[in-house]
This record gives C-alpha cells, sequence and structure tokens, in this order.
C-alpha cells in the first residue's frame, strides 16, 4: 500500500502541470526562458533555477492549501475562478505590452532588450509557481488532497512529508525536462540567428496573450457553471482535448522517460561545451 501510495503521489505530481485549469500556463512560461545572449550552458542552468523556484511556489500553495484550508476548501473554491480569470487577463495585456516592443518594467515577465526577464529573479519565479498553483486548485486539488494529506492526517508525519516531496518531484520532473529542451533549443536558434532576439520576444509576447486570453475564459466558463449552471463550451473542450494528449503523453513516458530525456540532454549540452573549451 505504501509503494502504492508513492506512486499515486508522483503520478499526481508529474500530471499537475498539464491540468485541465492551468495547463496554458505552462508554455507561457515556457516562452520566458529563451533569451537573446544566452549560450546553452547558461540557458540549462537558468532553467533547472527557474524549475526550482517555480516547483517551490507551486507546491507551497498546495502544501498550505492541503493543511490549513481543506477544512473551508469549499468556501475558497467558489472563489478561485475569480483569481483565474484575473489572472488570465493580466497575462494577456502583459502579451499585448509585449508585443508592441515594449518591456515589463514591474511584472518583467519578457526580455525584450531592456530590463531583467522573470527567469533571473528567484522570487517572481516563486510568485508565478503560487500563481500557476491556485489557477489549477479547483482540477488538482482532490488527488492531492487524497494522497499527502491523508497521510498527514492519518498520524504519519514521515509519510506525509515523504509523498509530499514525492509529489513535487514529480511536477519538478515533468517542468524542468519541457524547461530545460526549450531553453536549450531556443539558445541553439538565436546562436545561429543573431537577430532572433527581437522576434522571439514578439513570439513570447502572442504566446502569453493566447494563454492569457484562454486562462481568462476558463476561469469566466467555470464562473458560469458554479452560477447559471452554464454546460460544455467549445473553447475549453477543444483545449481539454489538447489537454489530455498532453496528460496522456507525460503519463505514457513516465517518470523514468522523462528522466532519462532530461539526462540526454544534460549531457548533450555538457559534452558539447567540454568539447568547445578543448578546441579552444
Amino acid at each position: 500500500m505504501l509503494d502504492g501510495a508513492f506512486a499515486l503521489a508522483l503520478g499526481a505530481g508529474l500530471v499537475a502541470a498539464v491540468n485541465p485549469c492551468g495547463f496554458a500556463l505552462l508554455p507561457a512560461y515556457l516562452a520566458t526562458l529563451v533569451r537573446p545572449d544566452d549560450g546553452r550552458a547558461a540557458a540549462v542552468g537558468r532553467a533547472l533555477r527557474s524549475t526550482a523556484a517555480l516547483t517551490l511556489g507551486f507546491v507551497a500553495v498546495f502544501g498550505a492549501f492541503g493543511l490549513v484550508v481543506a477544512p473551508v476548501a469549499s468556501s475558497v473554491q467558489r472563489w478561485l475562478p475569480v483569481f483565474t480569470l484575473v489572472l488570465g487577463v493580466v497575462l494577456a495585456a502583459a502579451g499585448v505590452w509585449v508585443l508592441t516592443g515594449r518591456g515589463l518594467p514591474g511584472l518583467r515577465l519578457l526580455r525584450t532588450g531592456s530590463g531583467r526577464p522573470l527567469t533571473d529573479r528567484w522570487w517572481s519565479v516563486v510568485g508565478f509557481g503560487a500563481s500557476y498553483a491556485l489557477a489549477s486548485l479547483t482540477c488538482t486539488i482532490a488527488p492531492f488532497l487524497a494522497v499527502v494529506v491523508t497521510a498527514f492526517r492519518a498520524g504519519s508525519v514521515a509519510e506525509g512529508v515523504a509523498l509530499f516531496a514525492t509529489y513535487a518531484a514529480g511536477m519538478a520532473l515533468l517542468v524542468g525536462t519541457a524547461a530545460v529542451v526549450v531553453a536549450v533549443a531556443g539558445a541553439g536558434v538565436v546562436s545561429r540567428a543573431r537577430g532572433a532576439g527581437p522576434v522571439l520576444a514578439r513570439v513570447g509576447g502572442g504566446i502569453l496573450v493566447v494563454a492569457g486570453l484562454y486562462v481568462a475564459w476558463y476561469g469566466f466558463w467555470e464562473l458560469r457553471v458554479l452560477h447559471a449552471g452554464a454546460g460544455t463550451d467549445p473553447v475549453v473542450e477543444g483545449a481539454a482535448a489538447v489537454q489530455r494528449w498532453l496528460a496522456s503523453a507525460a503519463e505514457g513516458l513516465g517518470w523514468v522517460g522523462l528522466l532519462v530525456v532530461l539526462l540526454v540532454v544534460l549531457a548533450s549540452v555538457g559534452g558539447l561545451t567540454w568539447w568547445r573549451r578543448h578546441r579552444a
């Protein structure tokens, strides 16, 4: 039973990042990982640091919600769609701002030629992870509560902590693999096209707009379901098909497959960096 609980916690963590409520925030986050002045080694290091910060913000919210807010979860969850709606509007507005070629002096989600990017600021990424979690709570809190909080409340604190760490490791593995692959691929594109920086920034802005609009629409749909009894929505259903494919792909790869992909990419970057230094 204990092995089954850990397997369930790891699986829940793996698919937490691609949950129906917040999965659109993952490409919005990944779009911030490509910078014009990055080499592959720097891109890998920044992607791993950002993954740690994002995971910290995500699981901190889940831990607090599970242990502290669970007794009044039904009351709190009524207002989560409002947060999702507001977060989506903010992201879409930030994307429009970036598309115009300007930086974000307050949020600094992307680098467009001036200012520091979100991924250089640890607590900014932690905050993004917390927002990610709040937008995802209505879809992912049930398996989290079933696995981790049950262990805590059963009196096994050590088992609860271990299950919580397993859940966090599952999410970190999926997000980290995606982040490293995107960062390395982006660095490779930029290194071959020196003028690609401004274009990539605008592409990232476009991704933010699309992701923000979807997140806002999802929050609006949730509010209509809660307060007006709305049925299925074609936009949500279409995105849900993509989300189900991503979730099944993550489950199909499993933690072993994701770890292999991550290690292969890290080894390739490390080998390429050593070879270039050796030649120099």
